[in-house]
C-alpha cells in the first residue's frame, strides 16, 4: 500500500506557517545524517505535497537553517519526493518584499487560495489529506473572504452542511458543539439534535482510528452542570439529556452532562476518550493548557481528511525563525494515520 500524500498548505506567509512547515519537513525528509534523521518514521509513513509558494519557503528556510531544498512543481504527478527536497506545488503569489509580522490581504489572498488548491486535490483524489498552517482571520477577511477560520472555509469549499472542530493533545480530547460564535449565541444554538450530531462524528473518528469503545464524557452548559436548575434556565435538560438518552439507546457509551470544571481532569486522568465542549473556550482552554505547541486540530464530518496546527500566526515571533514545529509535526502524523491507503507500486 502507498504512502498517502499530504497535501500541506503554507498558510498565511507573513506569520510562522512557513517557518513551521519548513521546519517540520526538515526532520521528516531532510537529508540523511542531519535534523532529517530524527523522525525516519514519519519520512517513511507519507510523501509530503507542500502548497504555497516556493520562494517564500526558500526564505523561511534560510530564517530558520532548515537543511531543506524547495523543488517547485505544477501537480502532484510531478513531484519525486526526494530525500532532502520538499516538493511545493508553487502559485508563486507572494511578494518578494512582504514583510513578516504584518496584516496583509496579500498573505490573506494567498493562503485562501492554498486551501481551495489542496482540497480539490483532495476532492479529486490527488492527494490523501491535508495539514493546514495557520491562516489569519483578519488577512483572510481584508482580501474578501469571510470565513470565521479554517473548519468553516472548507466545509464550504467541499459543501459540508454541518462539521465538527475536534481538538487533540497529548493526553485530551475535546470535540465542540459550537465553536466561532459568540456565547449567547451558542447557548441558543445548542439544541438535541445538534448535541447527538456532534457526539456521533467524534464516536465514529474515535472507532476508526482504533478506539473500539469510546468512553465520551458530555460537558453541561451551566456552571456545575446546572446542578439540577439552580444554575441557568434548565439548559441542561432541554439541549443536552434528550441527546445523551438517544445516544445511549444505541449503544454509545455517552455520559453527562457534566461539570466541565472538573470533566477535563477526569479525562487527563484517563476516565474518557473524548469531551464534548459546548462552546468555544470551555473546549479550547484545557487543550491549550495542557499543549499550545503539540495541540492539532482535526475537521471532523468533510468529505476529506483534514488536520491541522492548533496555534495561530504568532505575528510576534515571524521571520526570527524561533517558531515550534511540534504541533505541525503531530498534525501531519495525524494524517497520516487518518489518510486513506491505496494500493500504488510505484509508492
Amino acid at each position: 500500500m502507498s504512502r498517502p500524500v499530504i497535501a500541506i498548505t503554507m498558510g498565511d506567509a507573513a506569520g510562522v506557517g512557513p517557518e513551521v512547515v519548513v521546519k517540520a519537513l526538515a526532520r521528516t525528509v531532510g537529508p540523511a545524517g542531519t535534523a532529517g534523521a530524527t523522525d525516519a518514521a514519519h519520512s517513511a509513513a507519507f510523501r509530503p505535497l507542500v502548497v504555497g509558494d516556493a520562494a517564500r519557503l526558500r526564505r523561511a528556510a534560510e530564517v530558520t537553517g532548515a537543511e531543506l531544498e524547495i523543488a517547485a512543481v505544477g501537480s502532484p504527478e510531478e513531484a519525486r519526493w526526494e530525500p532532502g527536497t520538499a516538493d511545493c506545488i508553487d502559485l508563486a503569489n507572494i511578494p518578494a518584499d512582504l514583510p513578516f509580522g504584518e496584516l496583509s490581504p496579500v498573505a490573506g489572498e494567498a493562503a485562501y487560495r492554498y486551501v481551495e488548491t489542496a482540497t480539490r486535490l483532495a476532492t479529486g483524489h490527488r492527494v490523501d489529506a491535508i495539514c493546514t498552517a495557520p491562516l489569519n482571520k483578519e488577512a483572510l477577511h481584508a482580501a474578501g473572504h469571510r470565513y470565521p477560520g479554517h473548519t468553516e472555509l472548507l466545509a464550504d469549499l467541499t459543501g459540508t452542511d454541518e462539521v465538527s472542530m475536534l481538538l487533540s493533545a497529548p493526553s485530551l480530547r475535546v470535540i465542540h458543539v459550537t465553536t466561532h460564535i459568540g456565547l449567547v449565541d451558542a447557548v441558543a444554538k445548542i439544541e438535541p439534535g445538534l448535541v447527538e450530531r456532534t457526539v456521533r462524528r467524534g464516536h465514529e473518528t474515535l472507532r476508526s482510528s482504533g478506539v473500539a469503545r469510546p468512553r465520551i464524557a458530555v460537558c453541561g452548559i451551566n456552571p456545575h452542570a446546572g446542578e439540577n436548575g439552580l444554575f441557568g434556565h434548565g439548559e441542561e435538560e432541554t439541549k443536552v439529556v434528550p441527546a445523551i438518552e438517544a445516544l445511549r439507546r444505541d449503544g454509545i457509551d455517552a455520559q453527562g452532562p457534566l461539570p466541565a470544571d472538573t470533566v477535563f481532569f477526569r479525562a487527563v486522568r484517563g476516565d474518557f476518550d473524548l469531551v464534548v465542549a459546548m462552546y468555544h473556550d470551555q473546549g479550547h482552554g484545557p487543550v491549550k493548557v495542557l499543549g499550545l505547541d503539540a495541540g492539532v486540530n482535526v475537521t471532523v464530518g468533510l468529505p476529506v481528511i483534514r488536520t491541522s496546527v492548533d496555534h495561530g500566526t504568532a505575528f510576534d515571533i515571524a521571520g526570527t525563525g524561533a517558531a515550534d514545529e511540534a504541533s505541525m509535526l503531530e498534525a501531519l502524523r495525524q494524517a497520516t494515520e487518518l489518510a486513506p491507503r491505496r494500493a500504488d507500486a510505484a509508492a
